[in-house]
Parts: structure tokens; sequence; C-alpha cells
């Protein structure tokens, strides 16, 4: 899907238009997006929050106070705060329809709706797609405010030719929301483009549980779920680069953009890396975030093994060292990253992984520490390079965890 893991915010002002709203969100959806609808007070005098909620599957922020949550305003325990955080959250904020009153807003920079303040609080491009009569868009004003706009870097559709509101006919109308879709979906490419810190770079991650059989029905593992590893591969991806991404046994899609190889067991992995790793085009980056069984069963029984009335007693051999056959290849301009989950003392085994394993960077986090480890969508992580820098990163989503990462191991 096109848009497919992009996190939009996208704002709804008080314009007819805004009953175009709700097919655009569902269109966003069905093309792969995550979007989060923000709404004007004057916005829900056209369509209500609930039915942009609902076909979003998200609560609406309309006001900055929390006190002002409620049916009208289609929010529930949002806290005032969340300007900030969905500023920070978004891959691109998408305006849509965009009033006269909200262009001037945004070119003057006021901040007197929750819409506004997540404008400004914004990391990510902007978009808006203005909606409004013919002599409202031509009027000198406006256009001002347009021009200081697209000064400020702010990406302003054209509004379309056609029968306005009014029953005049004029530029004014805002494009349809399938067309919509496909002028954001184009505006994001080139946005990644711009900052494709990755671009020309190839990018090798592992991720994943690996499964060493007892038996063709029985097998040693962990509770690994692979998103940590799946995070990385889609934001490297994101970043421009060619990514290859090893995956064990997960229930998982595929990030777009990703060239995926499935393995199941250890000595698989090994196979799969070393031919990436020793290959025509060796990759500039390895992020090793695969959870390998240490220990297999020193021999799989071709039959199932039944019950039987005392103990079974199974004999297991080490596994091939995944991370340390790398690391012993690793040439000039290659970074080696791997990931330490540790239970106690976890720097300290952390840092002697790093040197014996001839890494660049580990990260360490804790199987014992709520949030983080397997079978979380959110992590906590310490990276420690080998030139002793250091650098710690909070308890976040595990995507916004995988940004981090990738800031630090590839600035």
């Amino acid at each position: 899907m096109a848009l497919d893991g992009t996190r939009l915010v996208l704002g709804i002002t008080g314009s007819i238009a805004a009953y175009k709203a709700a097919d655009l969100v569902r269109r966003l959806r069905r093309a792969g997006a995550d979007v989060q609808p923000v709404m004007t007070p004057a916005a829900t005098r056209f369509v209500s929050a609930l039915t942009v909620g609902t076909l979003a599957g998200r609560d609406v922020p309309v006001s900055l106070w929390p006190e002002a949550a409620g049916e009208d305003a289609g929010q529930t325990g949002n806290g005032w705060t969340q300007h900030v955080s969905l500023g920070v959250w978004a891959d691109g904020l998408v305006i849509a329809p965009c009033t006269a009153q909200t262009l001037a807003a945004l070119a003057a920079g006021h901040c007197d709706s929750m819409l506004m303040a997540v404008v400004l609080s914004a990391r990510c491009p902007v978009l808006v797609a203005p909606a409004m009569d013919h002599d409202m868009w031509t009027h000198p004003a406006t256009q001002r405010n347009v021009a200081t706009l697209r000064a400020d870097g702010v990406t302003v559709l054209e509004p379309e030719h056609g029968e306005l509101a009014s029953g005049l006919v004029g530029q004014g109308r805002m494009p349809e929301p399938a067309d919509l879709v496909g002028a954001i979906d184009a505006w994001l490419d080139d946005a990644r483009a711009a900052t494709a810190s990755l671009a020309g770079r190839h990018v090798l991650v592992t991720a994943g549980p690996t499964r060493e059989a007892i038996d063709p029905v029985r097998f040693l593992s962990n509770g690994s779920t692979g998103t940590m590893g799946f995070e990385i591969a889609r934001e490297a991806a994101r970043r421009g680069a060619r990514v290859t991404l090893l995956a064990g046994p997960v229930a998982l899609d595929t990030p777009h953009g990703v060239d995926r190889i499935d393995v199941t067991s250890a000595d698989d992995l090994l196979r799969e890396a070393l031919a990436v790793f020793d290959g025509d085009a060796p990759p500039d980056l390895v992020i090793a975030a695969a959870a390998v069984s240490d220990y297999a069963p020193a021999e799989a029984s071709e039959r199932k093994l039944k019950k039987g009335d005392g103990e079974l007693a199974l004999a297991l051999r080490r596994t091939p060292d995944v991370l340390a056959a790398l690391g012993d290849r690793k040439r000039s301009g290659q970074t080696l990253v791997g990931f330490a989950l540790e239970t106690h003392d976890g720097e300290a085994h952390a840092r002697a992984k790093l040197d014996r394993k001839h890494l660049d960077w580990v990260v360490l986090n804790a199987a014992n520490e709520p949030g983080a480890g397997f079978g979380t969508t959110t992590n906590r992580v310490t990276l420690l390079a080998a030139d002793g820098r250091r650098v710690e990163v909070p308890l976040a989503a595990k995507r916004d965890v995988a940004r981090a990462i990738l800031d630090a191991v590839a600035p």
C-alpha cells in the first residue's frame, strides 16, 4: 500500500468541504496510513467528530483543554499536552479542507486551537488543501498568506476550479479525496527524498526469533515477536536505504520497500546473513535485532516424539554465533550493531558483547523491565558505542525507538 505505516495528522477545519473528510480518512487508511484527525470547533458544525473518529479508529481532539472533552468534542481523556506528542508522532501533517481563516492563522503563527498547537509543535512536513469561495481565494490578503506559508516550507495545493457552495463557479474547491490521497503520497515521497539520510546505502536487518526443531511438531524458541527489527527495517527504508530483512517466524507484514527473506533456524539465519554480507552488494550497515536461540537439540527426531512414562532428556548443541561470524568478516566502512537483552548486570554483559563480537554499537534492553523486551509495543534501550559514546532512549513506541537507534548509528 502506498502509505503503508505512514503516520498522518489530518487537520479538518470549518469549510463546507469538511464533509469530504470522512471519505478522505477512509481512503488514507485503505492506503495504509495511520490517521489521527484533529478538528477545529467550526469543523464539527459540518461533520461530527464521532463520524471522523469512528472511521479513523481514534479519538478526535478538538479543544486544547481536557475539561472540554465530551460527546461534542469527540475526545476522551486527552491531556492538554497532546499537541506536543502528536507533533512528534506524525510523519506528515495535512489540513484538508483548510479555510481562509486557518491560512491566516498559520501564516501569523496563531495558537488558538488544538489544531494550531499541533501545527506549531510539528517536526514533520505540512501540506494544506485550501477550500473557500473564489473571491476569498484570490483576495490579496489570502494570497499574501499563501506566499508566507510557501516561504516557510508549507506545501499549499492549488484549489480546483468548479462549482462552489455559493453557487458561483471559480477556483476554490478542495480536490476530491481520491486525488488528495495521490497528492499526499507524492508529497511525502518528495519529503522523504529531501531527507533521505540513508539514500544509496544497503542496510541488513535481522529480526524475530529462531526455532530449533525437536521433532516435526516441537521446537525450542523464545518470545520475540520481531516488532523491533521490523520497525528498524521500516524506518531505514523510509530514509531511502535499500533494506534486506532476514525474518524469523513472525506474524508481521513486510514493511513497504523492504526485501524480506524468511528463515527458521539459527543455521538458516547464518547462511542467509553470510550470503548477503559476502554478496556483490555487501551492506553498509547491519543491525542484528534477531533473538537467536543459543541452543538447539543435538539431533532432531524425524518422527513426533511420543509421550512416555518417564522424563525426556534432550542433548543440546550450541547454535552458530551469527553476530560473531559477521563481526569476524566486517570490512572497513561497515557498521555492525548488535542487541543485548539482559536480566542482570546488563551494561557489563553488553560491553563484553561489544568487544567480543567486534561491534560498533550494542543496543541494551532489559527482559524484566515493564514495557521493554519481548512481546511489547514499547521499548527502552541504552546504546553503547565502541568509542565510548552512550545514548539513552527513554520508554517509547518501538517505531520511535527505531528512529532513535538509526539517528545514533547512521546519522
